[in-house]
């Protein structure tokens, strides 16, 4: 039997999410998502269930409340959380905001897809370089 991966995303676009959540189950079977809109949201879950070690956190860029950079930060900052890989996800490829979220302590920046086939190449590559 696989070990389950634990995945948080965050984001505040269900569609995304949802786009997500199907391209990365489809890669990884053994995937188990747990989804927040933002990342207050996320770092109030995780902390909860520390019990259950993440092996991925995937955020977006730009959340209500605390944004990605925000919440790369306090991930960091914390003892508990801070060896989890943590991808951010945008829709935006500006060097400057790529930069900055590298700086922060991101394991990855990735631009979101715009089709259904982007999504599920990004599903695998994700499974391929954090789940196996």
């Amino acid at each position: 039997m696989k070990e389950t991966k634990i995945i948080y995303l965050a984001d505040d676009d269900q569609d995304d999410r949802f786009f997500l959540r199907q391209a990365i189950t489809a890669a990884a079977e053994s995937a188990e998502i747990i989804e927040v809109e933002n990342g207050l949201e996320l770092l109030s879950l995780i902390k909860e269930q520390n019990d259950t070690p993440a092996s991925l956190i995937l955020m977006d860029m730009n959340m209500p409340k605390m944004n990605g950079l925000e919440t790369i930060t306090a991930i960091r900052s914390d003892v508990t959380l801070s060896s989890i890989p943590v991808v951010m996800i945008s829709t935006s490829s500006n060097t400057l905001l790529i930069e900055k979220a590298y700086e922060a302590g991101a394991n990855g920046f990735i631009t979101k897809p715009s089709t259904f086939d982007g999504f599920n190449e990004l599903g695998v590559r994700l499974a391929v370089q954090f789940l196996t």
